[in-house]
């Protein structure tokens, strides 16, 4: 059998690109006006959500202006952990939307979206300690995608009763996913309107589901992007993005289309690898300056590296402060403090590199936000009871500049020298010195309450967090819970058929 990717069929044969066309205007127009539920059209940027809001504004320009009363959100989600080059296309593109539609009484509301600071990736990897998703632990993409347009769309659900949603997705992406399409069409109960799965109240439209890559680039490059923005710049950011340098319009089955390039999360580590970054940086000189980001995603990604795992860099104990075991192995937690403060560090150090490029706008990159730093300073203070308080110090360590964020309690129990004679103290038995850490600061706590309500509680969670000896002694002792267990599960096996032979 062949190996050769099969060329998806356009979806101009039958008609021509034009008439094609002219006919999807007339049915985005007759939709528009059918009814008076919003539309939210997705827009990242790429080719796809740039063809379809392409689409529509055409259309749209066709109308009368008393017949522009609906209003079309275009949401665009920046996870704050995109590709910087495109997430500086996209912020750019939408005010150039905002601008062109008041220009032209279209009603095209532009919205950049982004995560709920507790929500995005730095918060979650650095502070909380998640460790970088993978397969099995894919806790990235519900956070950072699609929280923050579901709460968009809730809302104008919330407001009109209804939405449409209008996506570019395409049955020539993949299997799954002209599978997927096609399930739902089978629920449609208008035309070209399928029901959303995920949200009550809304529907979503896919005027470009049978069209292939090359259809989309076709159109793109044929018809003028009616904003301002020049599809060609498109094109070429594209190109850049692919691995041979190349991205051909029209092509036989052994040239792959330029549809094959991805972008998305600089960081993910779902990926084999980065290609689109490394395309960019190979096939432009001014892109160099994205090489710390590619080291440092190289460095998150622990997947399928034998020593190199980060079994090393996390704790033996889950998030609350338990031991889960697999197999009588125990299954590995967040990441300790210091790998935390070490992916802080190597971080901030990226960003200081970037920073010095003397490439236009690169100065301004920033790779975690303020809001951020201050989250994760909270969670690492206030949460995990590290009240030596590291994050200013490795800031200004890092960056050569002092941590801009207010100071943050006067009365934290010690300074970082007053930990160091703390651990001393307790002769290099972490568990030992994370007990005394916590209950000092649980006490410092309550003091000044009035009503201690809870003390007791955390102070038993404190204990039943770090009372072993060490690793292996947790370890040890969760599978005697385990064995004790499974005997009385076995015990009322027993009991049970007993019982039920005693009745027969």
């Amino acid at each position: 059998m062949s190996s050769k990717k099969k060329k998806s069929a356009s979806a101009f044969e039958q008609h021509g690109l034009k008439k094609t066309v002219d006919l999807l205007l007339e049915e985005i127009r007759d939709l528009y006006l059918s009814d008076q539920i919003p539309w939210v059209v997705g827009y990242s940027g790429g080719k796809d959500s740039t063809a379809i809001l392409q689409l529509i504004w055409l259309a749209l320009e066709g109308l009368e202006p008393e017949e522009l009363k609906k209003p079309i959100h275009v949401i665009s989600t920046d996870t704050l952990v995109e590709n910087p080059v495109v997430a500086a296309w996209v912020t750019a593109s939408l005010e150039t939307i905002r601008i062109a539609a008041a220009d032209k009484g279209l009603p095209f509301m532009p919205h950049r979206l982004t995560p709920k600071v507790t929500d995005t990736f730095w918060v979650n990897l650095i502070g909380k300690g998640y460790p970088a998703p993978r397969h099995m632990f894919r806790w990235c993409t519900e956070r950072l995608k699609i929280n923050p347009s579901n709460t968009f769309i809730t809302g104008v659900v919330r407001e009109s009763g209804e939405a449409i949603l209008v996506l570019g997705t395409r049955k020539a992406e993949s299997t799954i996913r002209a599978i997927n399409m096609e399930r739902h069409e089978l629920k449609r109960t208008r035309e070209r309107l399928s029901p959303n799965s995920r949200l009550p109240n809304s529907l979503v439209f896919t005027p470009i589901e049978d069209w292939s890559n090359d259809d989309v680039w076709i159109f793109l490059m044929q018809y003028r992007n009616p904003w301002g923005y020049d599809n060609k710049n498109l094109l070429t950011m594209y190109q850049g993005a692919s691995p041979d340098g190349e991205c051909p319009l029209v092509v036989d089955t052994t040239t792959p289309s330029c549809g094959d390039s991805r972008f998305g999360c600089w960081v993910c580590t779902l990926v084999d690898k980065d290609k689109s970054m490394q395309a960019m940086i190979q096939n432009d000189q001014e892109k160099e300056w994205m090489l710390p980001l590619l080291e440092f995603r190289n460095k998150l990604d622990f997947r399928d590296k034998g020593e190199r795992s980060d079994r090393d860099l996390r704790d033996f104990r889950r998030m609350g402060g338990q031991v889960q075991l697999f197999h009588d192995d125990p299954i590995p937690g967040p990441y300790k403090q210091s790998a935390r403060e070490e992916w802080l560090r190597l971080l901030l150090e990226a960003q200081a590199v970037i920073r010095k490029s003397d490439q236009p706008g690169v100065r301004d990159v920033e790779l975690i936000t303020l809001a951020e730093l201050k989250e994760i300073r909270r969670i690492w203070v206030v949460d995990k009871h590290e009240f030596e308080d590291s994050l200013p110090r490795i800031y200004e360590e890092a960056t050569g500049v002092p941590f801009p964020g207010e100071k943050f309690d006067d009365n934290l129990p010690f300074g970082e020298e007053e930990v160091r004679i703390l651990k001393d103290v307790c002769g290099g038995e972490e568990l030992h010195f994370e007990l005394i850490r916590e209950l000092l600061d649980i006490q410092r706590r309550y003091n000044t309450l009035s009503r201690r309500a809870g003390l007791y509680d955390d102070i038993e969670k404190a204990f039943k967090r770090s009372f072993y000896e060490g690793e292996e002694d947790a370890v040890s002792y969760a599978r005697e819970k385990k064995d004790k267990m499974r005997l009385v599960h076995e015990a009322r096996g027993h009991l049970a058929t007993a019982e039920a032979k005693g009745r027969a």
